[in-house]
Protein backbone atom coordinates (compact mmCIF):
# COMPACT_ATOMS: atom_id res chain seq x y z
CA UNK A 1 0.00 0.00 0.00
CA UNK A 2 3.03 2.27 0.87
CA UNK A 3 4.05 1.66 -2.12
CA UNK A 4 1.33 2.14 -4.08
CA UNK A 5 0.69 5.27 -1.95
CA UNK A 6 3.88 7.06 -3.20
CA UNK A 7 3.80 6.11 -6.79
CA UNK A 8 0.13 7.52 -6.62
CA UNK A 9 1.70 10.99 -5.51
CA UNK A 10 3.76 11.31 -8.31
CA UNK A 11 7.14 11.84 -6.32
CA UNK A 12 8.60 13.55 -9.96
CA UNK A 13 6.37 16.33 -9.91
CA UNK A 14 6.56 16.72 -6.31
CA UNK A 15 9.22 19.85 -6.54
CA UNK A 16 6.82 21.66 -8.80
CA UNK A 17 4.31 22.68 -6.16
CA UNK A 18 6.68 23.00 -2.82
CA UNK A 19 9.25 24.37 -4.91
CA UNK A 20 6.74 27.66 -5.86
CA UNK A 21 5.91 27.96 -2.20
CA UNK A 22 9.47 28.04 -0.84
CA UNK A 23 10.99 30.66 -3.28
CA UNK A 24 8.01 32.83 -3.25
CA UNK A 25 8.17 32.93 1.04
CA UNK A 26 11.92 32.66 1.09
CA UNK A 27 12.58 35.73 -1.53
CA UNK A 28 9.58 37.43 0.39
CA UNK A 29 10.71 37.18 4.33
CA UNK A 30 14.69 36.67 3.08
CA UNK A 31 14.63 34.30 6.16
CA UNK A 32 13.95 30.52 7.68
CA UNK A 33 11.64 29.94 9.58
CA UNK A 34 8.98 27.24 10.72
CA UNK A 35 6.60 28.28 8.33
CA UNK A 36 8.90 27.99 5.28
CA UNK A 37 9.74 24.62 6.53
CA UNK A 38 6.02 23.09 7.08
CA UNK A 39 5.10 24.92 3.68
CA UNK A 40 7.49 22.99 1.74
CA UNK A 41 6.60 19.83 3.41
CA UNK A 42 3.15 20.45 3.00
CA UNK A 43 3.10 20.94 -0.81
CA UNK A 44 5.70 18.58 -1.60
CA UNK A 45 4.43 15.56 -0.30
CA UNK A 46 0.98 15.76 1.22
CA UNK A 47 -0.48 18.27 -1.30
CA UNK A 48 0.21 16.23 -3.97
CA UNK A 49 -0.81 12.57 -2.77
CA UNK A 50 -4.26 14.48 -1.75
CA UNK A 51 -4.20 15.84 -5.41
CA UNK A 52 -2.82 12.79 -7.87
CA UNK A 53 -4.35 10.42 -5.20
CA UNK A 54 -8.10 11.45 -5.47
CA UNK A 55 -7.87 11.94 -9.53
CA UNK A 56 -6.45 7.93 -9.45
CA UNK A 57 -9.25 7.13 -7.10
CA UNK A 58 -11.99 8.63 -9.39
CA UNK A 59 -10.03 8.39 -12.79
CA UNK A 60 -9.63 4.76 -12.62
CA UNK A 61 -12.21 3.54 -15.49
CA UNK A 62 -10.29 5.67 -17.77
CA UNK A 63 -6.59 4.76 -16.19
CA UNK A 64 -7.66 1.18 -17.20
CA UNK A 65 -7.68 2.26 -20.71
CA UNK A 66 -4.83 4.47 -20.75
CA UNK A 67 -1.14 2.21 -21.80
CA UNK A 68 0.54 5.18 -19.93
CA UNK A 69 -0.67 4.82 -16.65
CA UNK A 70 0.70 2.51 -13.68
CA UNK A 71 4.40 4.58 -13.48
CA UNK A 72 5.85 8.11 -12.91
CA UNK A 73 3.13 9.40 -15.24
CA UNK A 74 0.00 7.95 -12.77
CA UNK A 75 -0.48 4.88 -10.73
CA UNK A 76 -3.25 2.61 -11.46
CA UNK A 77 -4.48 2.14 -8.25
CA UNK A 78 -6.44 -0.86 -7.39
CA UNK A 79 -9.52 -0.50 -5.94
CA UNK A 80 -8.74 -2.15 -3.23
CA UNK A 81 -6.83 1.00 -2.06
CA UNK A 82 -9.33 3.47 -3.13
CA UNK A 83 -10.37 3.88 0.74
CA UNK A 84 -7.15 3.71 1.75
CA UNK A 85 -5.62 6.59 -0.84
CA UNK A 86 -8.73 8.72 0.25
CA UNK A 87 -8.29 8.46 3.54
CA UNK A 88 -4.11 8.62 4.04
CA UNK A 89 -4.37 12.30 1.61
CA UNK A 90 -6.98 13.45 4.73
CA UNK A 91 -4.95 12.20 7.37
CA UNK A 92 -2.06 13.61 6.28
CA UNK A 93 -3.37 17.25 4.99
CA UNK A 94 -5.17 17.93 7.65
CA UNK A 95 -2.08 18.42 10.60
CA UNK A 96 -0.45 20.69 7.82
CA UNK A 97 -3.42 22.92 7.09
CA UNK A 98 -3.86 23.49 10.59
CA UNK A 99 -0.85 25.03 11.31
CA UNK A 100 -0.73 26.89 8.46
CA UNK A 101 -3.68 27.91 9.34
CA UNK A 102 -2.11 29.28 13.24
CA UNK A 103 0.58 30.58 11.02
CA UNK A 104 -1.58 33.04 8.73
CA UNK A 105 -3.35 33.94 12.38
CA UNK A 106 0.19 34.42 14.05
CA UNK A 107 1.09 36.70 11.21
CA UNK A 108 -1.94 38.81 11.14
CA UNK A 109 -2.85 37.28 7.15
CA UNK A 110 -6.17 35.91 7.29
CA UNK A 111 -5.90 36.42 3.11
CA UNK A 112 -3.86 32.99 3.23
CA UNK A 113 -6.62 30.93 4.36
CA UNK A 114 -8.69 31.80 1.03
CA UNK A 115 -5.37 31.45 -0.76
CA UNK A 116 -5.07 27.90 0.97
CA UNK A 117 -8.68 27.19 0.53
CA UNK A 118 -9.13 28.07 -2.81
CA UNK A 119 -5.87 25.70 -3.54
CA UNK A 120 -7.24 23.17 -1.68
CA UNK A 121 -10.52 23.36 -3.47
CA UNK A 122 -8.98 23.19 -7.04
CA UNK A 123 -7.33 20.04 -5.79
CA UNK A 124 -10.74 18.33 -4.95
CA UNK A 125 -12.50 19.75 -7.60
CA UNK A 126 -10.35 19.01 -9.87
CA UNK A 127 -11.28 15.13 -9.75
CA UNK A 128 -13.63 14.29 -7.36
CA UNK A 129 -17.41 13.10 -8.35
CA UNK A 130 -20.07 15.56 -8.65
CA UNK A 131 -17.22 18.28 -9.46
CA UNK A 132 -15.10 16.76 -12.02
CA UNK A 133 -13.26 20.19 -13.04
CA UNK A 134 -11.13 18.01 -15.39
CA UNK A 135 -14.40 17.58 -17.29
CA UNK A 136 -14.93 20.70 -18.15
CA UNK A 137 -13.30 22.03 -20.89
CA UNK A 138 -10.66 25.29 -20.48
CA UNK A 139 -11.97 24.91 -16.97
CA UNK A 140 -9.89 21.94 -16.53
CA UNK A 141 -6.52 23.49 -17.68
CA UNK A 142 -7.37 26.58 -15.35
CA UNK A 143 -8.09 24.09 -12.58
CA UNK A 144 -4.42 22.41 -13.12
CA UNK A 145 -2.71 25.69 -13.26
CA UNK A 146 -4.16 27.03 -10.19
CA UNK A 147 -2.95 23.38 -8.72
CA UNK A 148 0.89 24.64 -9.22
CA UNK A 149 0.35 28.82 -8.91
CA UNK A 150 -1.55 28.60 -5.75
CA UNK A 151 1.02 27.42 -3.46
CA UNK A 152 3.20 30.52 -4.71
CA UNK A 153 0.68 32.81 -4.01
CA UNK A 154 0.32 31.34 -0.70
CA UNK A 155 3.57 32.14 0.14
CA UNK A 156 3.74 35.55 -1.27
CA UNK A 157 0.64 36.58 1.16
CA UNK A 158 1.73 34.63 4.00
CA UNK A 159 5.10 36.60 3.75
CA UNK A 160 3.54 39.63 3.39
CA UNK A 161 4.94 40.40 -0.03
CA UNK A 162 3.80 43.44 -2.21
CA UNK A 163 1.47 42.78 -4.87
CA UNK A 164 3.32 44.92 -7.73
CA UNK A 165 2.93 45.01 -11.42
CA UNK A 166 6.23 43.13 -12.12
CA UNK A 167 4.78 40.33 -9.48
CA UNK A 168 1.72 40.39 -11.21
CA UNK A 169 3.54 39.93 -14.51
CA UNK A 170 5.47 37.20 -13.31
CA UNK A 171 2.01 35.28 -11.62
CA UNK A 172 0.04 35.82 -15.05
CA UNK A 173 3.24 34.34 -16.44
CA UNK A 174 3.20 31.14 -14.79
CA UNK A 175 -0.32 30.83 -14.59
CA UNK A 176 -0.10 30.43 -18.74
CA UNK A 177 2.64 28.07 -18.87
CA UNK A 178 0.48 26.09 -16.43
CA UNK A 179 -2.47 25.91 -18.35
CA UNK A 180 -0.20 25.33 -21.79
CA UNK A 181 1.80 22.22 -19.74
CA UNK A 182 -1.85 20.89 -18.68
CA UNK A 183 -3.19 22.17 -22.38
CA UNK A 184 -0.14 20.10 -24.33
CA UNK A 185 -0.65 16.96 -20.98
CA UNK A 186 -3.97 16.29 -22.23
CA UNK A 187 -3.58 15.72 -25.82
CA UNK A 188 -1.64 12.09 -25.56
CA UNK A 189 -4.65 10.82 -23.89
CA UNK A 190 -7.40 12.25 -26.49
CA UNK A 191 -8.06 8.47 -27.30
CA UNK A 192 -8.37 7.29 -23.86
CA UNK A 193 -10.43 9.68 -22.72
CA UNK A 194 -12.79 9.62 -25.35
CA UNK A 195 -13.40 5.94 -24.47
CA UNK A 196 -13.57 6.46 -20.98
CA UNK A 197 -16.30 8.94 -21.57
CA UNK A 198 -14.35 12.25 -20.44
CA UNK A 199 -13.84 15.20 -21.46
CA UNK A 200 -11.23 17.69 -21.89
CA UNK A 201 -10.03 20.70 -23.35
CA UNK A 202 -8.10 18.71 -25.78
CA UNK A 203 -11.44 15.83 -26.38
CA UNK A 204 -13.51 18.74 -27.54
CA UNK A 205 -11.19 21.03 -29.13
CA UNK A 206 -8.79 18.30 -31.27
CA UNK A 207 -5.16 17.52 -30.89
CA UNK A 208 -3.98 20.30 -33.40
CA UNK A 209 -5.85 23.08 -31.89
CA UNK A 210 -4.83 22.41 -28.12
CA UNK A 211 -1.03 22.20 -29.30
CA UNK A 212 -1.21 25.39 -31.14
CA UNK A 213 -3.24 27.11 -28.19
CA UNK A 214 -0.62 25.49 -25.44
CA UNK A 215 2.33 26.54 -28.13
CA UNK A 216 0.55 30.45 -27.82
CA UNK A 217 0.42 30.13 -24.18
CA UNK A 218 4.47 29.55 -23.97
CA UNK A 219 5.30 32.33 -26.04
CA UNK A 220 2.84 34.50 -24.45
CA UNK A 221 4.22 33.65 -21.35
CA UNK A 222 7.55 34.69 -22.12
CA UNK A 223 6.32 37.37 -23.60
CA UNK A 224 5.15 38.90 -19.86
CA UNK A 225 8.44 37.91 -18.41
CA UNK A 226 10.28 40.88 -20.47
CA UNK A 227 7.91 43.23 -18.92
CA UNK A 228 9.80 42.06 -15.46
CA UNK A 229 12.88 43.73 -13.53
CA UNK A 230 16.22 43.09 -14.66
CA UNK A 231 17.31 39.79 -14.48
CA UNK A 232 13.50 38.62 -14.95
CA UNK A 233 13.14 39.52 -18.67
CA UNK A 234 15.86 36.11 -18.89
CA UNK A 235 13.46 33.90 -17.52
CA UNK A 236 11.44 34.24 -21.09
CA UNK A 237 14.25 32.32 -22.22
CA UNK A 238 13.21 29.27 -19.78
CA UNK A 239 9.62 29.55 -21.45
CA UNK A 240 10.87 29.11 -24.88
CA UNK A 241 12.25 25.09 -24.94
CA UNK A 242 8.41 24.77 -23.46
CA UNK A 243 6.90 25.64 -26.71
CA UNK A 244 9.53 24.57 -29.04
CA UNK A 245 8.96 20.77 -27.14
CA UNK A 246 5.72 20.76 -28.28
CA UNK A 247 5.85 21.88 -31.87
CA UNK A 248 6.53 18.55 -33.69
CA UNK A 249 2.66 18.43 -32.50
CA UNK A 250 1.88 21.47 -34.61
CA UNK A 251 -0.37 19.20 -37.10
CA UNK A 252 -1.10 16.47 -35.45
CA UNK A 253 -4.25 14.10 -36.08
CA UNK A 254 -6.33 12.84 -33.50
CA UNK A 255 -5.83 9.47 -33.69
CA UNK A 256 -1.81 9.94 -33.79
CA UNK A 257 -2.21 11.75 -30.56
CA UNK A 258 -0.92 9.55 -27.89
CA UNK A 259 2.85 9.87 -30.20
CA UNK A 260 2.72 13.29 -27.86
CA UNK A 261 3.74 11.12 -24.79
CA UNK A 262 7.41 11.25 -26.14
CA UNK A 263 7.01 14.96 -25.89
CA UNK A 264 5.15 14.83 -22.29
CA UNK A 265 8.13 12.80 -21.42
CA UNK A 266 11.13 15.82 -22.13
CA UNK A 267 8.05 18.02 -20.58
CA UNK A 268 9.34 15.91 -17.34
CA UNK A 269 12.57 16.71 -17.43
CA UNK A 270 12.47 19.95 -19.26
CA UNK A 271 11.23 21.42 -15.71
CA UNK A 272 14.05 20.30 -13.65
CA UNK A 273 16.32 22.11 -16.35
CA UNK A 274 13.81 25.26 -16.04
CA UNK A 275 13.53 25.15 -11.92
CA UNK A 276 17.61 25.23 -12.27
CA UNK A 277 17.73 28.36 -14.26
CA UNK A 278 15.41 30.02 -12.11
CA UNK A 279 16.75 29.30 -9.12
CA UNK A 280 19.99 31.16 -10.64
CA UNK A 281 18.62 34.00 -11.45
CA UNK A 282 16.34 33.92 -8.51
CA UNK A 283 20.09 34.16 -6.49
CA UNK A 284 20.97 37.05 -8.93
CA UNK A 285 17.91 39.09 -8.37
CA UNK A 286 18.29 38.73 -4.51
CA UNK A 287 21.56 39.37 -4.33
CA UNK A 288 21.69 42.39 -6.88
CA UNK A 289 18.72 43.53 -4.42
Amino acid sequence: MIRALLVSSRPLSWVNTAYPFAAAYVMTTREIDWVLVVGTLFFLVPYNLAMYGINDVFDYESDLRNPRKGGVEGALLDRSLHRATITASIVTVVPFVVALVVAGALAGRPLSWLVLAVSLFAVVAYSAAGLRFKERPVLDSLTSSTHFVSPAVFGLVLAGAEFTPQLWAVLAAFFLWGMASHAFGAVQDIVADREGGIASIATVFGGRATVRLSVGAYLLAAVLLLTTLWPGPLAALLALPYAVNALPWWSVRDEDAATANRGWRRFLWLNFAAGFGTTMLLIWFALAG
